[in-house]
């Protein structure tokens, strides 16, 4: 089974591969038990405008679902404020999706049942015509870096009973959504105090990588820049290439826009199916292991910073280079390799190690600094 980074990377070889048993593994999540006694939240269903995603090329919505989860005194305690994590969905599906695979809005209930202080939870949805943003920059996609770490937090802090401060904001993601609070994260440490990243994809560049033959690589490559060529529209391209054959060109309108090449408004990596240094570039830039060192101010400011991933999950091997990194600068920062596949274990690992990571590193008052 090829690993998540491949599957989100490889601009040569996602059109041709068929990703049915990695889709598979994502509904094979172990759900924890029902915390007995466990009072219910309040879920509500948003959407918040995205100031910071108008005039994108690809023609994504700007008004952009959130789920909303209100701890459960948040409706009989009229005065009381409490902090915010932001909770960050992975490749392929939605705020919706994501849900069910964390399931949410139990496991968030059993973590304050097991003793976490309460705490609203937000899930925006960041899932574009090519199935998802990257959280990044692009005139193509839209700005959905600054969508999440402005837009959505200010409409939060404006809309519910916050504590407005960043030490009272926390960012977590998985996959994708870790490689979104991992770029996030470094990015705008301003904004949230506490950072967990689980099983991040996406943290070097993979671009023409991955086994197989050179000349069915170049194959792969060139049946790309054809159907490329051929679409009439994002909406024709992403038609013809559902599920994970649009990562390619989600990781292309992210990290490699080109507002003079309609009708997609990207490039792609190769050319007559060789590499074109200069798009490489591009999409390394964008690779967290290669600009972390530009923001270890940033993350020495946070007051707690953890990752974890799965010890089937050929991503681990990134995440170890990122916390090895954190290390050599001295940054605190835990790191578990647990027993799991990418997504067996995440409802398990957001009730009983991410809400109380936050738990513990938020901060619960409104003084706090």
């Amino acid at each position: 089974m090829k690993t998540m980074q491949w599957f989100l990377a490889s601009a040569i070889s996602l059109a041709v591969i068929a990703p049915g048993s990695w889709l598979a593994a994502q509904v094979k999540t172990i759900v924890p038990d029902v915390i007995p006694g466990a009072k219910p939240d309040t879920v509500e269903h948003i959407k918040i405008h995205g100031a910071h995603l108008e005039g994108n090329l690809e023609g994504d919505a700007v008004d952009r679902d959130v789920i909303v989860f209100l701890p459960p005194s948040y409706q009989k305690d009229k005065h009381r404020r409490y902090p915010v994590v932001y909770a960050l969905h992975g490749y392929s599906i939605g705020a919706e999706q994501w849900t069910h695979e964390i399931h949410v809005p139990q496991t968030i209930e059993g973590a304050f049942a097991q003793g976490a202080h309460e705490m609203i939870v937000v899930l925006p949805d960041s899932k574009t015509i090519y199935n998802g943003s990257m959280y990044s920059s692009s005139m193509t996609t839209g700005d959905f870096e600054n969508y999440i770490a402005s837009d959505v937090v200010s409409y939060i802090d404006a809309h519910y009973r916050t504590i407005p401060n960043r030490t009272s904001r926390g960012l977590v993601g998985h996959s994708m959504g870790g490689y979104g609070a991992s770029r996030i994260g470094m990015k705008h440490s301003d904004v949230f105090g506490a950072l967990y990243i689980m099983s991040p994809c996406c943290m070097s560049s993979m671009v023409g990588g991955g086994p197989g033959p050179s000349d069915r690589m170049k194959e792969m490559a060139i049946a790309s820049e054809k159907k490329v060529a051929a679409a009439k529209s994002p909406a024709d391209l992403a038609a013809q290439s559902p599920g994970f054959a649009s990562a390619q060109y989600a990781t292309a309108a992210a990290w490699a826009p080109d507002p003079k090449n309609p009708p997609l408004y990207f490039d792609l990596p190769t050319k007559d199916g060789v590499l074109q240094p200069e798009i490489v570039a591009k999409y390394t830039a964008n690779s967290p292991l290669a600009f972390v060192d530009q923001y270890i101010g940033n993350l020495k400011q946070y007051r707690a910073i953890a990752m974890d991933v799965g010890d089937q999950d050929g991503l681990r091997f990134d995440a170890t280079k990122l916390h090895n990194i954190l290390d050599g600068y001295g940054i605190a920062n835990s790191f578990e390799i647990y027993s799991g596949t990418h997504t067996s274990a995440v409802a398990d690992r957001f009730q009983n190690h991410v809400m109380p990571f936050f738990n513990k590193n938020l901060c619960f008052t409104a003084d706090c600094r």
